[in-house]
C-alpha cells in the first residue's frame, strides 16, 4: 500500500471551500468515505464545518469503526446524522486476514457506539467477496432477526487490477439471495422494490430490520445515481466504474475565482456517463476502491 504526501491531498480549508461551493450550486447530500474519514486529525472539526455549510442537509459517513466508539459522541454534537459500517464477516479470525491487521470488536464496539449517541438507522457493508462462504453471508443477514439494522450486501466492483474478474467467477446477489433464503426462510420485498439509494429491501420473517441487495455488476442501477465523488487528492469523479476524472485541486490552487471553478465543475458534471461499460469489458483501472471511497 502507497500513500501519497500529505501536501498532494486537500487541505481541510480547500476542502471546505469546494463544499460551499457545491452547496451554492445545490448539492445538499455530503458523505465523508474512504480509504478511511476516522483517522484524519481533525475529522470532527470538519465535519463541525460542513454541517455548519448552508445548503447542506444531509451529512454522513462511510467508516470501518475501528476507531468509531472513541468519536461517536463528538461527531454527533458536531453535526453528523448517519453512519455506514463496512463489514464482510463475522468470523474474527477471518476479518483479521481480510482487512490484514484489524479486530472484529473494535468494530462491535463502533457499531454500538453508534446506538448508543443516536445514529440510526444503522446500515452495515459488505462486499461479496470470493473469500466468503455461505456462513458469512447468512451469519451478517442474521443479525437483522434482532436488529433495527440495514445489512447491505454490494456486488464487488472491478476497480484496479482485474485478475480475479478475469480468471474467477464472482459472488454475486443471487447466490447470496440463495444462501440466506435457505438457512433462514424466504425473504419479503420491501418497498415494492424501489431502491434505497442503490439498494433493493427485503425482509426476513418476523425480523427487525432490513436487508439490501446492491447490484452494481449484475443489475446496473445507472439511470437512477446522481452521485459524483470528490476524491483526497482533488478530483472529481463522475462515475465510480468510469476512470473520467475532473482536476479541481490544481485550478483551486492557481487561484481561480468561484466562477471559474463552478464554470469547471458544470462542464465536467455535464461530462458524467450515461452506465458503466463493464458488459463490454472495459473496467475502470486507474484507481482501488481506498482511493475513491463508496
Amino acid at each position: 500500500m502507497c500513500f501519497k504526501p500529505h501536501a498532494d491531498l486537500l487541505q481541510d480549508d480547500e476542502l471546505l471551500e469546494l463544499v460551499n461551493l457545491f452547496a451554492e450550486m445545490g448539492i445538499d447530500k455530503i458523505r465523508l468515505t474512504g480509504g478511511e474519514p476516522t483517522i484524519r486529525a481533525d475529522i470532527v472539526d470538519l465535519v463541525r464545518e460542513i454541517a455548519r455549510t448552508p445548503g447542506i442537509n444531509s451529512l454522513s459517513m462511510t467508516t470501518n469503526g475501528v476507531l468509531f466508539s472513541k468519536l461517536a459522541e463528538k461527531l454527533v454534537k458536531a453535526g453528523l446524522q448517519r453512519v455506514n459500517f463496512s463489514l464482510d464477516t463475522l468470523d474474527p479470525v477471518k476479518y483479521t486476514h481480510l482487512t490484514r491487521w484489524g479486530v472484529l470488536q473494535d468494530v462491535w464496539d463502533g457499531i454500538k457506539a453508534a446506538e448508543d449517541v443516536g445514529l440510526i438507522p444503522i446500515k452495515i457493508n459488505s462486499v461479496l467477496l470470493n473469500e466468503l462462504t455461505s456462513d458469512d453471508i447468512v451469519d451478517l443477514a442474521r443479525l437483522t432477526l434482532d436488529h433495527p439494522w440495514q445489512i447491505r450486501f454490494i456486488e464487488r466492483m472491478p476497480l484496479g487490477p482485474l485478475t480475479d474478474f478475469q480468471h474467477f467467477p464472482l459472488l454475486d446477489v443471487t447466490q447470496a439471495k440463495c444462501w440466506i433464503e435457505s438457512a433462514l426462510g424466504p425473504l419479503e420485498i420491501v418497498n415494492d422494490g424501489l431502491l434505497d439509494g442503490e439498494a433493493q429491501l427485503f425482509r426476513l420473517p418476523k425480523s427487525k430490520g432490513i436487508i439490501g441487495f446492491i447490484t452494481t455488476f449484475s443489475q446496473p442501477f445507472c439511470s437512477v445515481c446522481t452521485r459524483v465523488r470528490l476524491t483526497a487528492d482533488g478530483k472529481l469523479r463522475l462515475c465510480l466504474l468510469n476512470e473520467k476524472e475532473i482536476n479541481l485541486a490544481s485550478p483551486l490552487r492557481a487561484g481561480f475565482s468561484k466562477v471559474e471553478l463552478r464554470r469547471i465543475i458544470l462542464e465536467g458534471i455535464w461530462q458524467k456517463p450515461w452506465g458503466h461499460e463493464l458488459a463490454q469489458g472495459i473496467f475502470p483501472a486507474n484507481r482501488l476502491m481506498c482511493e475513491i471511497g463508496g
